[in-house]
């Protein structure tokens, strides 16, 4: 069973930091790309960043120069630092990886649980 948990949410004032983790666990092959997406209300799920397992990233053009998304393949943990945060920011973010469990052929995505992350003052 393969599991994605997140930490690191909260409530920060505008231009402040927070910094989200997430790990993966359980009976694992590979890890894939692995990234963040948010989800504010009454929107739709939005890529914030990803990370291959080579260490290429990408970012959403609304977060580019505040956030950093790094990835840690021994310890199979993912973070996102985020600096400069602005209310449009808050959103319950959400931990993402392309999973090969062991045993099987092929790769799946998993999702993590969500931590809310509200910017206001």
């Amino acid at each position: 069973q393969v599991q994605l948990v997140e930490s690191g949410g909260g409530l920060v004032q505008p231009g402040g930091s927070l910094r989200l983790s997430c790990a993966v666990s359980g009976s694992i092959f590979s890890i894939n790309d692995m990234g963040w997406y948010r989800q504010a209300p009454g929107k739709q799920r939005e890529l914030v960043a990803t990370a291959t397992s080579g260490g290429y990233t990408n970012y959403a053009d609304s977060v580019k120069g505040r956030f950093t998304i790094s990835r840690d393949n021994a310890k199979r943990t993912v973070s996102l630092q985020m600096t400069s945060l602005k209310p449009e920011d808050t959103a319950i973010y959400y931990c993402n990886a392309d999973v090969r469990p062991l045993g099987l052929p092929g790769g799946s995505e998993y999702w993590g649980q969500g931590t809310q992350v509200t910017v206001s003052s």
